[in-house]
């Protein structure tokens, strides 16, 4: 069945959209559908209707029932509907069967984010990722353009009947299946050299110990807004689902100290399994943080606000993320009243209260960061011989906050705050915070430090004078 398809430019008038939806019994198919509303206008296409049938499953072969089929039908012409947008990912037989009895495009909710998806994807890692969730979605369900020639036909006479009918469109059906299966694994290796390229990016990160924050959340909470704020990191925040998919890593520094916050990709209820799958590299971001702020909408409805935080937690667990110290930050708390703060108080005692957008609540937010990593770094103080100014390049090259410095007769005198880890590395330099002249032992006296208080003849490189 060849369906024109729509123009997808921007200058293009919305599509109109009838929205179906099989929900359990007693379930609101307002709230149920508002969801997958904003989706459709995130893919310009105006809701002008929806159709809802309550039942314990959808039905296997037509998703819904045989009579609401019929009532389907004519609300869809009623609506004057250009596509159907269904909330579930169909199988290719109920999507077939919906196609053939509308004689309409029919989308389901994975289609459909997987749409929006490519709409927004920039980089090239984006693209690819969207490509290769596209291509695992659509394998089972490739047949287009050549449906006319599926037929095998049996006997003489009659459509597909006889010779030159049996097997062509099976044949070429399975060309273009393997022609998308070798597409894939391509992608999956180009993704994968991606992903080892961002490794490298992320081990010299860590060898600096600098902390790594994650942001993550239900799309449209604010986390965009919220890394602006943080780090006048300039990234679009375009009230759209799904504005952000490629992570974006920026930094800020908080008294003295330097720390990176990565914007992810947002989540949603049901997040189709492809895209977690084909997102991988731009999830495993998460993964790897020390920190994961879990930024939440503490405008939306009180139940929404459950289902939005639930969602994200489901995600997280697949991801393997659940295990990573997790801190809810409550955003745009400007559009929530006393009462309403009061309420998101008791419910999360212990998450800040932000606006990212007016920068309420910032400074927490900033100085509870460096509380939770307080502890990585140590504040001391080192002499190093001029003669050994590579140990200075490497102090710079750490990404070490450093306090102060001052050259003496002696050598470079540095204050700085190094990471632990790092402490051996310099322990030969490490001088007391108030060394006495002629002292004959260099020591360090602060607790939970590398000490030496032994005798210079046994570090002869090693200055005594402070």
């Amino acid at each position: 069945m060849g369906l024109e398809q729509p123009d997808r430019s921007w200058a293009a008038e919305p599509e109109r959209g009838l929205l179906l939806a099989v929900l359990a019994p007693g379930a609101d198919g307002t709230d149920e559908l508002a969801e997958l509303e904003e989706l459709a206008r995130t893919a310009r296409v105006e809701p002008v209707d929806q159709v809802v049938q309550h039942r314990r499953l959808p039905d296997a072969r037509t998703y819904v029932g045989k009579g609401k089929l019929e009532e389907l039908k004519q609300a869809y012409e009623e609506a004057r509907a250009e596509v159907l947008i269904v909330d579930d990912e169909l199988t290719p037989p109920q999507q077939r069967a919906l196609e053939n009895a509308l004689q309409a495009r029919v989308v389901d909710r994975t289609q459909l984010i997987l749409d929006i998806f490519a709409e927004h994807a920039v980089s090239a890692e984006g693209k690819l990722q969207v490509e290769l969730a596209q291509l695992e979605y659509n394998l089972p369900r490739m047949r287009g353009m050549w449906q006319h020639l599926e037929r095998l036909g049996g006997g003489t006479g009659g459509l597909g009947a006889g010779a030159g009918t049996r097997g062509p469109g099976e044949s070429q059906l399975e060309t273009d299946q393997r022609l998308a299966r070798r597409r894939i694994t391509v992608l999956r290796g180009r993704l994968r050299k991606l992903s080892r390229q961002r490794d490298v990016r992320r081990k010299e990160r860590r060898r600096t110990e600098t902390p790594t924050v994650a942001l993550a959340g239900y799309t449209n909470a604010g986390k965009s807004t919220l890394l602006n704020a943080l780090t006048d990191a300039g990234v679009s925040v375009r009230d759209r689902l799904f504005e952000t998919l490629d992570p974006v890593t920026r930094g800020f520094e908080q008294e003295g100290r330097r720390y990176l916050v990565t914007d992810t990709v947002g989540f949603v209820r049901r997040l189709p399994h492809q895209l977690v799958e084909g997102f991988a590299a731009t999830l495993e971001e998460t993964l790897v943080a020390d920190l994961v702020l879990h930024v939440v909408d503490g405008s939306a409805p009180e139940q929404r606000l459950v289902e939005q935080i639930a969602a994200v937690d489901a995600v997280l667990r697949e991801i393997g993320a659940n295990e990573l110290p997790v801190e809810i930050v409550v955003n745009k708390i400007d559009a929530v009243d006393t009462l309403g703060r009061r309420r998101l108080a008791n419910r999360y005692p212990d998450a800040l209260q932000i606006s990212a957008l007016t920068g309420e609540g910032l400074e927490e937010l900033r100085m509870r960061i460096a509380e939770r990593f307080g502890e990585r770094f140590e504040r001391v103080r080192l002499l190093l011989p001029y003669e050994e100014g590579g140990r200075l390049n490497e102090l710079y090259a750490l990404g070490a906050p450093i306090d102060e410095r001052e050259d003496t007769a002696e050598g470079v005198l540095v204050v700085a705050r190094l990471p632990r880890r790092e402490l051996h590395r310099y322990a030969p330099y490490l001088i007391a915070e108030e060394a006495p002249t002629g002292a004959a032992g260099v020591r360090v006296v602060r607790p939970g430090v590398v000490g030496f208080a032994d005798d210079a003849s046994s570090h002869p490189r090693r200055r005594t004078g402070a």
